[in-house]
């Protein structure tokens, strides 16, 4: 029987690679979240796998030891867990729950004898460039989150060096994830787009690397499978579409699916700092939330 813990399990993309670890061989996937599949708001996602009797839910928080008993083998361990969305966080969440929940993690999966495990860290830990970035790219995070992201890639490396001849990781960087119920950047900016609050700042050739949720799910899977054959028990890789699409290509592909047509004008960036903060001095004191 085939088993797999899924930190982050609730998640965005722990929903959906729990759908393909199910499709793919496994009998058994254990999600494991602060936040249960119930609570989810996003009916997509809930409906993805509420229904599988093969799916159970587990409550913790990565932040504290993870008292889980379990009393049969673990195949595979993946954690998705992490706090990320910026900015939105205090500078210290994220190195509290990006920090500690990898060290929790790694010290469960030496507690279960689990010896493959799946991180998925960012492109953040490269910071902000134009320049075209590969793995044997210098890490170089400008934010906390950037920063937290390859702190954990290290613990999970630190792990693996433990036992490394038993003991497989993939460490992943995706760029932005994007698909079905994602509510992330990609979906925000079609919002802006279809309620005509987005404009470019000089920017519309910018390329943002991205990857579609499903594509991710099988380049995933493909890599960690080469490993077995390949012998290499840690790897690293980028996951994004390469090249990336241009701001400009995000929004004529959106335009284009929505059946829309939308002039959209590039205004200085002071211009729309100054109307986005007075539009929040007049709505922040009733309490009004904008995008």
């Amino acid at each position: 029987m085939k088993t797999s813990f899924i930190f982050g399990g609730t998640g965005f993309i722990g929903i959906f690679f729990a759908k393909f670890l199910l499709e793919h061989g496994y009998d058994k996937v254990f999600l494991v979240d602060i936040n249960s599949i119930d609570e989810n708001k996003n009916l997509f996602r809930k409906n993805l796998i509420n229904s599988d009797p093969r799916v159970f839910y587990i409550k913790k928080d990565i932040r504290l030891p993870l008292n889980i008993e379990v009393n049969f083998p673990v195949e595979l361990i993946a954690n998705f867990a992490a706090i990320h969305r910026e900015p939105g966080h205090q500078n210290m969440e994220y190195f509290e729950t990006n920090i500690l929940g990898a060290e929790n993690i790694c010290t469960f999966a030496e507690k279960v004898s689990c010896s493959n495990m799946i991180f998925t860290s960012s492109i953040s830990p490269y910071g902000i460039s134009e320049i075209t970035k590969d793995e044997n790219t210098l890490p170089n995070p400008a934010t906390p989150y950037g920063s937290s992201k390859l702190v954990a890639e290290k613990i999970h490396e630190i792990w693996q060096a433990k036992e490394s001849r038993n003991r497989r990781l993939l460490i992943v960087r995706p760029g932005v994830v994007f698909g079905p119920s994602e509510s992330g950047n990609v979906s925000r900016l079609i919002k802006a787009v279809i309620h005509y609050y987005f404009f470019y700042m000089g920017n519309q050739d910018t390329r943002k690397a991205g990857i579609y949720i499903k594509e991710l799910c099988n380049a995933i899977w493909w890599v960690f499978s080469s490993q077995l054959t390949s012998g290499e028990k840690v790897t690293l890789c980028n996951m994004t579409m390469n090249p990336g699409p241009s701001i400009k290509e995000y929004v004529d592909t959106a335009c284009k699916v929505a059946g829309m047509k939308r002039y959209i004008p590039s205004v200085p960036y002071k211009i729309l700092f100054v109307l986005a903060c007075s539009i929040n001095f007049f709505t922040k004191p009733f309490g009004v939330k904008h995008p």
